[in-house]
């Protein structure tokens, strides 16, 4: 079987690690309340007959304690393998980052199926998590250094779609397996253990998919030419750009800038310690807030834990996590707008399109809680304390359901499409795997906030995201330059020329103009790294275009 070369099937296939990432956020949302659940993973001595319901076990479940350190040792191994993602990615390829990914879910996904205890199960979600920290750092640095820049914006916003259909499929699958097992009235009689194992063990099948299509998938031509493989990165630009054309302009024009860029920067350093030097601390800062920016609009919170909200609102049981599976649809649909023109709206103007609805939502949310709410000290829930009734909960949950349609072609895709797109290819490895451990640090202290915020301050938890989403607004006006319709080269120059972000424009890539000229070029009518033929190829190469 031959490379896979067509851009979308490369996308699709790459962004399987997004799906994953989307699976592990969903993987524990409709099993942790389940009676089969919280028996097997409660405290022995706390199980007896339900009252309520003759034969079937009731426990507790798990401590707040312990089912919040079950919940976030997934954050918890993506922060560690996403620092180190910029090493394994830069050393051994793109591609072998995102293979050393499927086989890390593998192992966290048969650990998990066949888990036997509380520590065991921690120990496979860290696993799970450390594929999902490589895949999120190096899955868009691979498409971003892989596409053509005219539709860069597009494919690499396909890894966040991929999260909300992994968010969302495997909600429903762990939705529907919480009824293996079923006693004859439809209840869960905390004697089984089908209805979590099996989805569990489902979640590793995208991944052996992946591993086994991996090495028909091309290699990132920047990492090539990085590592003196010049001719096969030639190759791959003209099988995935020109259908295998050589000597197509477009083929010559991005061979011919990334060369260039790549042997200016060569005498560069490349480790950890310079992005933060020489000029890059700034482009650093910015690559990292997107991620933190990200986190802060309290998207991932809501995903985990909109549930309360509901239960606020009244809303309970299964109705309630049909509600909640109804958050994960429009998350799919919303994010399509932005696939689509993304590229033409620039990433400026869509950030601030997004937290400026972000923060009427989130306000609008604060104060009809505040308005219309009561203490209600007596929930069976210790997290909820707070309810609103009436016409003004189905305001909250409109509010809600519109915050996520406002993230999700907005700040959702665009913030893995930008962070790719600020570094030159000596660093772009390495500030993606440290933008996104931002991204799982602040993942994992919000997991732990908002049970606690909810109980304590309430409505006013929707206030302190308002305030965030404030802040990021000017922020991006004031500090986010426009990389859209650029080269990845191109963008090094916005930082080096010190133009003001907010003159910065989407605009056609500088390439676009070299390919007329190279049309007209008879110098460049011959393959440029022809065998036999290097000297003068590299002549050609650094001529004028």
């Amino acid at each position: 079987m031959g490379r896979i070369t067509n851009p979308y099937v490369l996308t699709a296939l790459a962004c399987t690690g997004g799906m994953l990432f989307g699976f592990d956020i969903s993987s524990l949302s409709a099993i942790i309340a389940s009676p089969n659940y919280l028996v097997y993973f409660g405290d022995d001595k706390n199980t007896v007959e339900c009252a309520d319901r003759p034969g079937a076990l009731c426990n507790p479940g798990p401590s707040a304690d312990v089912q919040g350190g079950i919940t976030a040792s997934m954050a918890g191994g993506s922060f560690i393998a996403s620092l180190f993602s910029g090493i394994v990615a830069d050393r051994f390829g793109r591609r072998y980052a995102i293979f050393l990914g499927c086989i890390l879910w593998v192992i966290g996904s048969i650990l998990t199926c066949a888990v036997q205890n509380i520590g065991m199960l921690i120990v496979g979600r860290i696993f799970n998590g450390m594929c999902v920290g490589l895949c999120s750092a190096q899955v868009p640095v691979y498409l971003s250094e892989l596409s053509p820049s005219r539709i860069r914006g597009r494919l690499v916003g396909c890894q966040q779609w991929a999260i909300t259909w992994g968010i969302a499929i495997f909600f429903f699958i762990s939705f529907g397996c919480s009824h293996i097992g079923n006693r004859i009235d439809g209840e869960q009689d905390g004697r089984g253990t089908a209805s979590f194992r099996t989805p569990w063990g489902i979640q590793m099948v995208p991944a052996l998919v992946l591993m086994a299509l991996v090495p028909l998938m091309p290699e990132s031509p920047r990492w090539l030419i990085a590592n003196a493989r010049k001719q096969e990165a030639l190759e791959i630009l003209a099988q995935v750009h020109a259908n295998g054309d050589q000597d197509s302009p477009l083929v010559l024009a991005e061979y011919h800038e990334i060369v260039q860029n790549i042997e200016e920067s060569s005498g560069e350093g490349t480790g950890y310690l310079d992005l933060f030097k020489h000029g890059n601390a700034w482009r650093t800062h910015i690559a990292m807030f997107t991620q933190i920016w990200s986190q802060l609009t309290g998207m991932n919170v809501m995903m985990y834990y909109l549930s309360y909200v509901f239960e606020m609102a009244g809303i309970t049981g299964n109705i309630a996590l049909i509600s909640n599976g109804i958050q994960y649809i429009i998350n799919v649909l919303m994010t399509v707008p932005a696939l689509l023109y993304v590229d033409r709206w620039g990433r400026r103007p869509t950030l601030l399109v997004g937290s400026t609805l972000m923060t009427i939502w989130l306000f609008a949310v604060a104060g009809l809680m505040a308005g219309y709410g009561h203490y209600y000290p007596d929930s069976n829930n210790s997290v909820v304390r707070w309810k609103v009734e009436g016409p003004a909960s189905k305001a909250v949950i409109a509010c809600s359901y519109l915050f996520v349609a406002s993230f999700a072609p907005t700040w959702g895709p665009v913030s893995w499409i930008y962070v790719p797109e600020l570094f030159g290819n000596r660093l772009r490895g390495k500030s993606n795997s440290v933008s996104t451990a931002s991204n799982w640090a602040f993942n994992f202290a919000l997991g732990y906030f908002v049970p606690p915020a909810f109980h304590n301050i309430q409505w006013k938890s929707y206030i302190i995201f308002g305030c965030f989403t404030v802040a990021m607004t000017i922020h991006v006006f004031l500090a986010f330059p426009e990389t859209a319709g650029k080269t990845l080269e191109e963008v090094d120059e916005i930082f080096q020329s010190g133009v003001p972000a907010w003159k910065t424009r989407p605009g056609s890539s500088r390439s676009d103009q070299d390919i007329e000229a190279l049309k007209n070029e008879a110098v460049y009518t011959k393959n440029p790294t022809s065998p036999g033929s290097d000297s003068a190829d590299e002549k050609e190469l650094k001529g004028d275009v």
